[in-house]
């Protein structure tokens, strides 16, 4: 991802259509601009903006793509005065969304389609969660060739023991200090995992690799630079891998984490209107058929099916899928000391 560039979307074709009408009816159209501060590459969310679109061409979109951190930094210094607020966040880092509703920035969005959210990917309605997106494993398999490939953290524990040598500097994952999804992602093992300490001391015995997008971490697997990568966005890890033979993704079979990208509707939004009839769209069955079959984002309603829906992810081989649950739990691991306590176990010593 291009983190702190922004990307203004002015869609000017659908408009000119829209203008040419208006003319005729003897008026001129009146736009609006929906400001949205997002963590998804705008190459990946364009399909989803293009459509909403084209039954909203009064509606143009600026459309700001940042770092999670950096998206709750940028929002809550502009909704401290210093700059104009934007209308929608959209984050994957489910426990700063969170922590946003509880300080009471968020207003709720209630509707037929908020409604047939699970109810783990919504809160108070004021958090909302759009896409369930597994975090996987991702080998390269010239690398792994004549080697099992792990299916489970207690496998890949065991072969890291077995010949640490082989998985020195080959392992990749977030870095968990500079990603609040690697952060939110690392957090969930330290709750979920009864191996969690095992494996952050093999994984800076192996000197692991870290990065601060998923999209680097699957460059640096095809390349061969790494074998595997752990705690991996399974939306990208499975778009590239449908282009990649080489690439192998694993839903771990002890437990299979779920992140849900997350809206929230500022209470100062200056087009409260218009982000909340985006939020809609994206509920809605159109919505998040667009976000499965177009954008490759696994859609969060169960109804919707399709290879990269919920449904094609559970009848794929894999453990117990654990979706992790928006609400003030998430809030636990956002303490100052609790936070360097975690990092220091599991990157004090990771390689660059």
């Amino acid at each position: 991802m291009m983190r702190g560039m922004i990307f203004a979307l002015f869609c000017l074709l659908s408009l000119a259509g829209c203008a040419e009408k208006a003319a005729d009816r003897g008026a001129a159209a009146e736009t609006r601009t929906l400001t949205i501060y997002s963590t998804s590459d705008l190459e990946v969310f364009q399909p989803v903006i293009d459509d909403f679109r084209t039954t909203h061409p009064d509606i143009m979109i600026e459309y700001v793509d940042l770092e999670a951190a950096e998206l709750d930094r940028r929002f809550r210094e502009e909704s401290a005065g210093a700059g104009s607020p934007a209308d929608l966040l959209l984050s994957a880092a489910m426990d700063l969304q969170v922590r946003l509703v509880n300080d009471g920035f968020a207003a709720p969005h209630r509707s037929p389609n908020a409604a047939m959210v699970p109810g783990w990917a919504r809160w108070r309605d004021e958090a909302l969660g759009f896409t369930f997106e597994p975090v996987v494993m991702v080998f390269n398999r010239k690398a792994m060739a004549g080697r099992r490939i792990p299916m489970s953290r207690p496998e890949l524990l065991a072969a890291l023991r077995e010949d640490p040598e082989f998985w020195r500097g080959r392992i990749g994952t977030y870095d968990a200090a500079t990603s609040s999804v690697g952060y939110l992602v690392v957090s969930q093992d330290a709750r979920q995992s009864s191996d969690f300490g095992a494996i952050a001391e093999a994984f800076r015995d192996s000197r692991v690799v870290t990065a601060g997008t998923t999209s680097e971490v699957l460059r640096r697997i095809e390349s061969g630079e790494l074998a595997v990568g752990y705690n991996v966005l399974g939306s990208y890890a499975r778009a590239e891998a449908d282009r990649s033979s080489n690439l192998e993704l694993v839903y771990p079979s002890d437990y299979t984490l779920a992140v849900a990208r997350t809206a929230v509707v500022p209470k100062s939004a200056p087009e409260a209107a218009a982000a909340h009839l985006f939020l809609e769209y994206l509920l809605s069955i159109r919505g998040q058929r667009i976000l499965t079959n177009r954008s490759r984002l696994s859609a969060v309603r169960p109804e919707i099916d399709g290879p990269y829906s919920r449904l094609g992810i559970a009848e794929k081989s894999v453990g117990p899928l654990r979706p992790i649950a928006l609400g003030p739990g998430l809030l636990v691991y956002l303490d100052a000391q609790k936070r360097q306590r975690l990092l220091d176990l599991w990157s004090g010593h990771s390689a660059r």
